[in-house]
């Protein structure tokens, strides 16, 4: 459980909520090894290493940064959906009478988007691979996917960890106030993996 404080909800009926529907990409968007190459290849200092060694060094280097792009784009594609999740979920609280004011900053105490995420923690979603607050702070970064060819090899080797972290930590501390959680017990929604 987090470390914050549960808010008070009315009554005692547990609330359904929209499912949460986990978008996945397209087979075709294969991240392409030759680019991944061209990178390995900037990053390797120069050396009198015999050429079968430096291509087989090139290779497995180009591998290592194909899979972080495709982690990558796995959790900007979990951060995508957990942010379309929340607005559908905010939709439900505006037509739930017991919900509607959880949300609204001129009622104390209320909740932030960033509760949703932690529910979600609270509840043990399973995301294999994909810690979820880097995944909204990885969607918040970028409005849409972004190509390989967007990326040096130091980001994705580095720094796109520290970048989604930061990105939620800013999104997640607009509220100044120790953050207001939703009771686990109080909701209940599906996981729908929409792989293909």
């Amino acid at each position: 459980m987090n470390a914050g404080k549960y808010i008070s909800i009315p009554g005692s009926k547990t609330h359904e909520l929209p499912p949460l529907l986990v978008q996945h990409s397209d087979p075709e968007n294969i991240t392409r090894l030759d680019a991944m190459m061209l990178e390995a290849e900037e990053m390797l200092p120069p050396t009198d290493t015999a050429s079968a060694l430096l291509e087989q060094r090139k290779f497995d280097l180009a591998l290592q940064l194909a899979e972080r792009y495709r982690a990558l784009l796995s959790n900007w594609q979990w951060g995508d959906s957990v942010l379309e999740w929340i607005r559908q979920c905010e939709i439900t609280f505006e037509n739930v009478e017991a919900l509607r004011n959880l949300l609204h900053p001129d009622v104390w105490p209320h909740a932030s988007r960033a509760s949703f995420v932690s529910l979600l923690e609270d509840k043990h979603v399973a995301a294999p691979g994909v810690a979820l607050e880097r995944a909204v702070g990885l969607r918040l970064t970028f409005r849409l996917p972004p190509p390989i060819d967007c990326f040096s090899n130091q980001f994705l080797l580095y720094l796109n960890s520290t970048v989604a972290s930061s990105a939620y930590e800013t999104w997640s501390h607009l509220i100044p106030d120790q953050p207001v959680l939703f009771p686990p017990d109080r909701f209940h929604f599906e996981v729908v993996d929409l792989a293909n």
